[in-house]
């Protein structure tokens, strides 16, 4: 199983033992719902993102609910572990001064992490606390799963010591969103090589799907950030062409070593 080296992080459950263990009562589920866990447990297993367990103390339901694609979303309902940790107290970034700082820059290219809780493993102490069932068995997560409390500040701690160098200057991240701006068009594939070369270097990955590379604007943490330009619309759309066209064939050469 890919991912990031446990000896740089792994997310670890400060449980609070004076607190009794709980074993939720199993849930049924529709025939819909049903599949649905099965298919994701497959995926699970195919990933080695799981496990098998026998005789867990803790042990929770998955929870099942339509996306707006109408596809089902798989996760699984951490309620009673996560009321008896505490908070981690490592503070996420600010999002306006994230999106203020990219004022004034020519290209910007934004890239989301692939599964990015997934990326991180377990401490194996903690692993069989994060255990669920299924028609198929009980099983425990290996990586980090998403719904467990402290997975965000884990997964910033991470890009913060990756990019710690780079950040502020030729980089932003908010946990799972990294963006890469450059003041000049001329700087930009260098930048991006700069950050293909730190995510290599530490095993993350990418969604090619949600990734936008070299472009004048794009929605970021649900802003929406924009290329001022004195050019009409129609001169813009001919620079466009010229420009970002070829960028974007510079691009996917430099991404193509990730």
């Amino acid at each position: 199983m890919s991912g990031i080296d446990p000896a740089i992080i792994s997310h670890e459950l400060n449980v609070d033992q004076s607190f009794r263990t709980i074993k939720q009562k199993r849930m049924k589920f529709g025939p819909d719902r049903a599949k649905a866990i099965s298919d994701k447990v497959d995926r699970l297993l195919k990933t080695g993102s799981i496990r098998k367990v026998k005789y867990p103390y803790w042990l929770a339901n998955p929870v099942v609910v339509k996306k707006k694609n109408r596809k089902w979303r798989v996760c699984v309902d951490f309620t009673d572990i996560n009321k008896i940790c505490p908070d981690d107290s490592f503070s996420l970034l600010h999002i306006d001064r994230l999106v203020e700082s990219t004022a004034g820059h020519e290209l910007l290219s934004f890239m989301d992490s692939f599964s990015p809780y997934n990326q991180i493993r377990m401490n194996p102490d903690d692993q069989e606390k994060t255990s669920f069932i299924t028609d198929k068995g009980i099983y425990c997560y290996i990586v980090m799963p998403f719904g467990l409390k402290n997975v965000g500040a884990t997964y910033q701690r991470l890009i913060n010591r990756m990019f710690d160098k780079k950040s502020g200057t030729t980089m932003k991240f908010y946990i799972d969103d990294l963006l890469v701006k450059s003041l000049k068009e001329s700087e930009h594939i260098q930048r991006l090589d700069q950050c293909f070369k730190i995510l290599n270097e530490y095993g993350m990955k990418l969604n090619p799907a949600k990734c936008t590379f070299s472009v004048p604007s794009r929605e970021f943490l649900g802003e929406v950030l924009f290329f001022r330009c004195d050019l009409d619309q129609r001169g813009f759309k001919e620079i466009s062409r010229v420009h970002l066209w070829s960028y974007y064939h510079e691009t996917l050469r430099v991404a193509s070593g990730i």
